[in-house]
């Protein structure tokens, strides 16, 4: 009797062997394939450009802060006991000067029922919402600002009916540069335009102020003297800026405290960088819809692959290939569809991040979750996409796939 040797174990399936197999597909079908990873692409593109842009802007946001410090404390006119405006004692900013660990005051007072116009031919009532600030003359080193054209108030023009222009009152006056002679009229008289500014991003008020001198404001435009916003710079230690701004209130007024508003302005700009992302979460769910509509077309031409191909099948089954080998050849084939459409949306995203936040000139930060949870959710999608189509690839008997040879 003659005994029968055993079959031998089928060949396994090498790493390069399997990479060249998963891709016969895709080089055989060159446009199917790139429409079908279009979609993940695309979606992959929208997650790391999302995420991309708000971590740079918040890191703008930040460095931003940091170079203007959080030492910065305002000192404003808060409400009376009728919910009129209160005012601040003319001597506030002298006695905030008092205070242990304050470094430096500088404060504008509003000019009450006066207006600026670019000439007096200008209806009363297009004020363009500017208001008349008398200032003092250290102001923008405190503020935080620098001049943009011309020059600021010094100790002889602070005496003339001489102003300088915040940021946004220049645009809404229709002034882009400074000349010699040029004026504005204030409060039915002419004032010489001495300089602009550039934008104060931890005073935002003063950019659509018109600035003058306390003593000209005096003289001119009937000041009364109260100043309306306290600048007070601290020591850049946490500590110190907590226990002055614990104080600054009723230092400012000993008498009415309650009546003065005390705040942080750079805490308004950390707030804004904390909430850069605030509205990513809609651009995330339209680059996940994009993502799905990845997934359906992977998954379509996955299976639209496996009825092409069932000849292949069938002489690979014939051959020795077993279920699990059929099976692993779609679903790498899947797989590598899915991160090729990734690759391709990480490149396409970094690259829009990067154009984007160099015209804003941020610093490009691209986190390692953009382009990181892009590729996995397209191996994923790619995986769950192909793995119907595997299975019943690996389904087919040898028998069955080569009849219709």
């Amino acid at each position: 009797m003659t005994r029968t040797s055993p079959a031998p174990p089928p060949a396994r399936l090498h790493p390069a062997d399997l990479a060249g197999l998963a891709s016969v597909g895709l080089r055989t079908r060159k446009l199917r394939a790139g429409l079908s990873a279009l979609g993940i692409a695309i979606g992959v593109a929208a997650i790391v450009a999302v995420l991309g842009l708000a971590r740079s802007s918040q890191a703008a946001l930040i460095n931003e802060i940091n170079a203007l410090g959080t030492n910065l404390l305002t000192v404003a006119n808060g409400q009376n006991l009728t919910g009129g405006s209160a005012e601040l004692p003319p001597a506030a900013p002298r006695m905030i000067g008092q205070l242990p660990g304050v470094t430096a005051v500088q404060d504008t007072g509003q000019v009450n029922g006066v207006s600026a116009y670019r000439s007096p031919y200008v209806p009363a009532i297009n004020t363009n919402a500017l208001s008349v600030d008398a200032s003092t003359l250290g102001l923008l080193g405190v503020a935080g600002t620098t001049v943009a054209q011309g020059s600021y108030l010094d100790a002889a023009t602070a005496r003339e009916p001489i102003a300088v222009l915040g940021f946004a009152a220049a645009q809404r006056l229709g002034i882009d540069r400074v000349w010699p002679g040029m004026r504005i009229w204030v409060g039915g008289m002419w004032f010489y335009v001495a300089g602009v500014l550039n934008p104060a991003p931890l005073a935002p008020e003063i950019d659509s102020s018109i600035l003058i001198g306390f003593p000209a404001a005096e003289m001119y435009l009937g000041f009364d003297g109260h100043p309306s916003e306290v600048y007070v710079r601290t020591q850049n230690t946490p500590g110190v800026i907590a226990a002055v701004d614990s104080l600054l209130a009723a230092q400012a007024n000993p008498e009415n405290p309650g009546q003065v508003t005390v705040s942080q302005p750079s805490s308004a700009l950390t707030a804004q960088a904390d909430a850069a992302g605030a509205f990513d979460t809609l651009f995330l769910g339209l680059g996940a819809v994009a993502l799905l509509v990845g997934a359906v077309g992977v998954a379509n031409i996955m299976v639209i692959s496996v009825l092409e191909r069932r000849q292949e099948i069938g002489l690979r089954r014939a051959l020795g290939a077993t279920k699990g080998q059929i099976r692993i050849q779609f679903l790498a084939e899947a797989i590598l569809l899915a991160l090729a459409g990734g690759t391709a949306g990480v490149i396409l995203g970094a690259a829009s991040t990067d154009i984007y936040a160099r015209t804003k000139g941020w610093a490009v930060v691209i986190p390692l979750e953009a382009w990181g949870g892009g590729l996995a959710a397209a191996i994923l999608i790619g995986a769950l996409a192909g793995l119907l189509p595997a299975i019943r690839a690996a389904r087919l008997a040898p028998t069955q796939a080569l009849w219709s040879l």
